[in-house]
């Protein structure tokens, strides 16, 4: 299951967006309110069979970037200890995952654009993502309150303990030879 889904793309960052970085560069790009009806699920019956092949060749594109996109943070959750997709079972991904998903989503489609990286804020949004991912498998950031491997929760290895055998030469025994 993906971390996030084709109506949360819809809604953010778009369908124009989507469309517009999504098309193959040889093909006119798919209208807005196709691509908005191929993301939803809705119907498609009023646009010609060319449109729809465009719309659905970019979908799969969006498909393979959000693919992408997920397997790059499996990478840094895996790296933390996290049972990967994380999602507790019969729920959504977390919304922060969600949103880590959608920025590397939308860098991975838009990469190829020409913008100033200093001022972009689609890479701004996919740095800033690959740095909390990189925090969380540092152990320094939390995914929140349903964080599986948040201290307090019970979780193996919250308590460490050193045990060691008796020293063989140690001030006690090393006493006599003064």
């Amino acid at each position: 299951m993906p971390y996030i889904s084709h109506a949360e793309l819809a809604e953010r960052p778009g369908a124009r967006e989507l469309a517009q970085v999504a098309t193959d560069d040889n093909r006119p790009v798919v209208d807005t309110e196709l691509m908005d009806a191929t993301l939803r699920g809705a119907d498609r019956s009023a646009w010609p069979p060319e449109a729809l092949a465009d719309a659905d060749d970019a979908l799969r594109r969006v498909n393979e970037a959000v693919s992408e996109a997920d397997s790059l943070i499996d990478g840094y959750l895996v790296k933390r200890g996290y049972a990967v997709p994380l999602a507790l079972p019969g729920e959504k991904p977390m919304k922060l995952i969600a949103a880590w998903s959608r920025a590397i989503t939308r860098y991975l489609l838009a990469k190829d654009t020409i913008s100033d990286e200093k001022s972009s804020p689609i890479f701004r949004d996919y740095r800033d993502a690959r740095q909390l991912l990189q925090q969380v498998a540092d152990g320094s950031f939390s995914l929140g309150a349903g964080d599986p491997q948040a201290p307090g929760q019970g979780g193996a290895g919250t308590d460490v303990r050193f045990s060691y055998p008796e020293p063989v030469f140690g001030r006690s025994q090393l006493r006599s030879f003064r």
